[in-house]
């Protein structure tokens, strides 16, 4: 009878758009084993009673055993209601595990009412480890877009979704004995299978990023039948829907086209704006490769990193020009030979008939060119280890995997609305601050400038935003100047690009009374690599790693504390492009990157970052190479004799600042600032301090103790 039910059911399911995938042959499951599995709708036990094998039991919320509908379709299913932190509860199940039986069991205990993972129970590890049975983890999505699920107002219902269930192989768990009382990490280990079959499921690496933003309008785009929800706006206060998105990004690409190459990198100068997202899409639809310059930086370096990406047109904004007052750097990329081309001109040459036929193809879902997710998206800069800017090119695969291990760990609902004033050409502000948001369905707002500080406490409260990314240095200013009620929407605030410090954090809670999350990347990892969240959060550290990556720990010369953090993952970078070595791909060595940073890995996975091995100094969240800032001191301080090293340390509101110890005792920040302003460098090349000293250590390779010598500062600057 139960196998005829079963049929039926599964019948019943095929019909309702429900897919099965097994990583092994069902047949090869244990036959004493412990399913795990997440739960987002009433549905979820009745699935997995048509499709699992071993006719496994099945352990219930008692509001989900109560439920009718689980009543009538399982009725001939082994059952039972389980209190997950009931002692009892746990040792029948031991009992019934010990008896070679598969248990189903929701380490989340009840079905979630927004869509994301709910808080993890350790039941599941305790069993696991005294019936010695390996976990199956299983991940169901899809199902949470149903008439079934709990999830009303935070994603979109319909009556038929897809509903895919991935079922892996399975796997056992080895538990440290020193920890097997610690709740947290017991948890830990549970949400860490989960959590990376959950990215499994996710990440699709089929089609490139404006196919992305086409489907997540499919999902997202309406309220209802008939409303289209806004979903982007800006200062300007014209809100934009996912059609207006898709159309202006057909529109401006078809025009954008007639004077640039297929597959050419194309340069944008613009700020944090509709137009700027927009010009985004519409060089991704039509196959040319936006170059995200950092126009703060002075002329010379945005014309250095021209060069280095080859770059022959430069889209950009005559208003945005003058208000930013950088007309001195177009006029010298002009006098370089590069085409400047004017949105406002652009916009005037848009036909009627070319609004129509773009109409067209948002109805008829038309995609330009279909990318391979594989090929470049975005080419953006970081400092080069000479001080030269170096171009990281990441790849429509790298950008929408980052997308999702944000997702998998700070998920957005369709109520959620971000406030970015992070700026485009840095990669925190284009993958986590615009298009996290635009591909998972939220809302977002886009700002300018971070420094205009109390525009935006008054936009907070305004907004009523509930997601808002920053850097400590802004943080800190931000909770000082805002009334509490601004923030009292805010639900996630993520920061990153620095440390954040103990006031910072103290600000935030006691003043506001937010939580702030503290996350850690690279822009060569799209960027994101760790980051703490509201159901793993610990002070002090920058996260745990992000699902997806695989990471190990390298010994580093002269350093005995922590090792050089190594990575690999979907998201880690196509490859850089030197200055020296124009429009040339010098791919990743074996898919690792190394971040340079030296870190310590705790036994729950918490990332603890000590010290950099790479020679940089992060002031305000921009990266500053210090061998740039040696190689500037020769040029200034041109002796034979001359030494120096440059080193970064602690600085209470920039998070770092670049000290100089050097042998030249008339050494000084004047020197340094008139430099910059006649190479047309940032300023932040100016180093805050100088430190006179006359013998420099090396190591026994002959090269300069750099180790000892930031302790020396550091020793300095204390007393």
């Amino acid at each position: 009878m139960q196998k005829f039910i079963r049929f039926l059911l599964r019948v019943m399911l095929h019909i309702l758009k429900v897919r099965v995938s097994f990583e092994v042959d069902p047949q090869d499951l244990p036959k004493k084993a412990i399913y795990i599995s997440n739960h987002v709708s009433w549905l979820d036990p009745i699935i997995l009673f048509a499709y699992l094998p071993n006719n496994p039991f099945f352990l219930l919320h008692p509001k989900l055993y109560r439920n009718k509908w689980i009543k009538f379709f399982l009725g001939h299913a082994p059952k039972t209601e389980f209190n997950y932190m009931d002692p009892a509860n746990i040792k029948k199940v031991i009992q019934v595990v010990n008896h070679n039986r598969c248990c189903v069991m929701f380490p989340e205990g009840m079905m979630t009412d927004n869509g994301d993972m709910m808080k993890i129970y350790e039941a599941p590890v305790i069993v696991a480890d005294r019936t010695n049975a390996p976990f199956v983890p299983i991940w169901i999505s899809g199902a949470e877009f149903s008439p079934f699920s709990d999830t009303t107002g935070y994603v979109p219902h319909r009556p038929l979704p897809k509903i895919r269930v991935k079922v892996s192989k399975p796997q056992s768990i080895l538990i440290q004995e020193n920890l097997k009382k610690d709740r947290d990490y017991l948890k830990s280990l549970t949400y860490n299978l989960l959590n990376n079959l959950r990215f499994e499921a996710r990440f699709r690496n089929n089609v490139g990023l404006f196919k992305k933003l086409v489907r997540a309008s499919k999902v997202y785009g309406k309220n209802g039948v008939f409303e289209r929800r806004q979903i982007l706006d800006d200062m300007k206060r014209q809100p934009q829907t996912y059609m207006d998105i898709i159309i202006k990004s057909h529109l401006l690409g078809a025009k954008f086209s007639e004077f640039t190459k297929n597959k050419e990198n194309v340069a944008v100068i613009l700020p944090n704006s509709v137009e700027n997202v927009l010009t985004f899409f519409a060089l991704s639809a039509y196959n040319r490769t936006p170059v995200m310059l950092n126009f703060s930086l002075g002329s010379s370096v945005v014309q250095a990193m021209c060069r280095t990406a080859e770059v022959q047109n430069i889209i950009t904004s005559r208003a945005f020009i003058q208000k930013a007052k950088i007309e001195t750097t177009i006029e010298s990329l002009e006098k370089d030979g590069l085409k400047v081309s004017y949105l406002e001109d652009i916009v005037l040459k848009v036909k009627w008939f070319e609004k129509i036929r773009a109409f067209l193809a948002y109805k008829i879902k038309y995609v330009p060119v279909n990318q391979n997710p594989n090929d470049p998206a975005v080419i953006l800069f970081t400092s080069g280890s000479e001080g030269s800017p170096k171009a990281v090119v990441l790849s429509h695969a790298n950008i929408f995997s980052n997308v999702v291990q944000t997702s998998c760990e700070a998920q957005l609902h369709m109520q959620d609305l971000l406030f970015n004033c992070l700026p485009m050409f840095h990669s925190f502000g284009l993958t986590i601050g615009t298009l996290f948001p635009l591909l998972t369905g939220a809302k977002l707002f886009l700002f300018p400038s971070p420094l205009q500080y109390r525009t935006i406490t008054e936009l907070l409260y305004e907004l009523k935003a509930t997601m808002m990314i920053a850097t400590d240095t802004f943080y800190k200013v931000y909770a000082r100047l805002s009334h509490p009620y601004d923030f009292r929407k805010i639900r996630l605030c993520i920061a990153g690009a620095e440390g954040v410090k103990e006031e910072t954090r103290n600000l935030m809670s006691e003043r506001l009374g937010v939580m702030l999350l503290e996350g850690y990347g690279t822009t060569e990892c799209s960027p994101l690599l760790t980051i703490n969240t509201l159901l793993f959060n610990k002070y002090g550290t920058l996260g745990k790693i992000v699902p997806g990556i695989e990471y190990r720990l390298d010994d580093v010369e002269g350093i005995e504390k922590g090792k050089e953090l190594v990575v690999k993952g979907p998201n880690i970078m196509l490859g850089y492009i030197y200055p020296d070595n124009p429009g040339v791909l010098v791919p990743v060595k074996d898919g690792w990157y190394h971040t340079g940073d030296v870190v310590e890995v705790d036994a729950l996975g918490f990332v603890k970052l000590l010290d950099r091995a790479k020679r940089f100094a992060k002031i305000g969240g921009e990266m500053i190479s210090l061998t740039a800032v040696e190689n500037y001191a020769k040029e200034i301080y041109h002796h034979e004799d001359f030494k120096c090293v440059a080193v970064a340390v602690p600085h209470a509101k920039k998070g770092e600042q670049v000290v100089l110890i050097s042998n030249c005792e008339s050494a000084s920040r004047k020197d340094f600032v008139e430099f910059c302003q006649m190479k047309g460098l940032s300023e932040l090349y100016a180093p805050s301090m100088f430190l006179l000293r006359e013998d420099f250590p090396v190591f026994a390779t002959g090269k300069a103790d750099k180790v000892s010598l930031k302790k020396w500062a550091l020793e300095q600057i204390k007393e």
